[in-house]
């Protein structure tokens, strides 16, 4: 990681960290090791403020507003689908109790210059999403991941039971993978929908965590493992440190060539050391005003 590049580009940017959060393998396991505090401490190295649905930032006036874990927690027995008074009353108190992570998170969103997004086919989300349009519909970047799927203990599984000759458990086998989503996407290709909405040139199939893994003094966990099983082609880390020292290029139809990304709108933003930061001359170019000047 090159520190001393100038300039850049990406201080004072703001970044927030979107993925699925709920249908994790382990909620307590992703909040304290996964891949966002990773993303975090490599982004900030380059002085970023990263925003991450994990550790809400504190809302002044609003205490513990929409903080994970707090307001949050969701009790599973409370849900209700029933057609009556109280089936009404316990709906609509599922959702005021999580309406204020969701507005977080989405203010957090609306304030990001871009966001980063982990999105692995095999994983139900629906707050990812809605993270995402809204940050594409603000023609914002968005730097999607999408990890290549596979299920090796599935198949060992199988191999197991007909070595075995249990033929009923090959069956209940099969049966479970019908009524399990259980689709091995090995190459990590994403939705043809998300090819559309998030543009050719955003898309990763990993991090790229093992190249810097040294110097951040990272501890090794299960995405370690699949990733030196499948070493990304096309990882988000050495992306970020390019994109500090230049903004990336989009494919334009009309040139057959790459061009400028005007997606990419990094504010050069100085506030000053004791007052609010302000913009100088905002209606006015600078290149025009330095002619003016002469």
């Amino acid at each position: 990681m090159n520190q001393t590049a100038t300039p850049n580009l990406l201080q004072g940017a703001r970044v927030y960290l979107s993925g699925p959060m709920d249908f994790v393998d382990s909620r307590a396991d992703e909040k304290a090791h996964g891949w966002r505090h990773r993303v975090s401490d490599f982004l900030q190295k380059y002085e970023v403020t990263v925003f991450d649905p994990w550790f809400k930032p504190e809302v002044r006036g609003l205490h513990e507003y929409g903080q994970e874990g707090q307001v949050t927690d969701r009790d599973p027995d409370l849900w209700s689908f029933e057609p009556t008074r109280d089936g009404a009353y316990a709906r609509a108190l599922c959702a005021e109790k999580f309406w204020p992570a969701l507005h977080i998170d989405l203010r957090m969103v609306d304030a990001s210059d871009f966001i980063i997004s982990y999105c692995p086919t095999n994983i139900y989300s629906v707050g990812t999403p809605h993270e995402i349009i809204l940050c594409r519909q603000e023609h914002k970047p968005v730097l999607f991941v999408s990890p290549p799927i596979e299920f090796p203990t599935l198949e060992l599984l199988r191999k197991h039971l007909q070595a075995k000759g249990d033929q009923e458990g090959a069956d209940l086998l099969q049966q479970l993978e019908g009524e399990v989503p259980i689709k091995p996407n090995p190459p990590g290709n994403p939705s043809q929908w998300y090819r559309v909405l998030i543009g050719g040139e955003h898309f990763f199939d990993g991090f790229g965590f093992d190249a810097y893994r040294s110097l951040f003094n990272w501890p090794v966990i299960g995405m370690d493992q699949r990733e030196k099983l499948h070493p990304p082609r096309h990882p988000l880390l050495p992306f970020l440190e390019k994109l500090s020292r230049q903004l990336p290029p989009k494919w334009d139809w009309e040139r057959n060539d790459y061009a400028p990304n005007d997606d990419w709108l990094l504010w050069d933003l100085k506030p000053a050391p004791e007052t609010g930061g302000a913009i100088t001359s905002p209606h006015l170019y600078q290149g025009y005003a330095k002619k003016e000047a002469e």
